[in-house]
């Protein structure tokens, strides 16, 4: 198992748009860098790995969820990859599961 640990202080240097991180990061590192405030804002928003986070939150296990849901670990563990794509109402339902509330705002 990989430790992080935080880096030193430095300030920020802006990535050009231009810039696309081709390979997936893990859900550890992700989740570190979210902590830490220094992921880029096009990664903030991973809808698997935020599933993800809601759910450990709550210290439910991927069997759980999915009793939970009405579908197998699998499906679970699925919807909780860097690329899948669950739809607002599948996120609506897991959100509820949780008894937590889904907001999407456009503005």
């Amino acid at each position: 198992m990989k430790t992080y640990t935080a880096p030193p202080p430095r300030s920020p240097r802006p990535l050009s748009p231009h810039i696309r991180r081709r390979k997936p990061r893990s859900y550890l590192e992700w989740k570190t860098l979210r902590r830490w405030r220094m992921l880029p804002d096009r990664e903030q928003l991973v809808p698997g790995y935020l599933l993800r986070e809601a759910r450990e939150d709550e210290g439910i296990t991927q069997r759980e969820m999915g009793r939970l849901l009405g579908c197998s670990q699998q499906a679970v563990a699925q919807a909780e990859r860097w690329e899948s794509n669950p739809t607002l109402a599948f996120a609506r339902q897991w959100a509820r599961a949780l008894g937590r509330r889904l907001d999407l705002a456009i503005r």
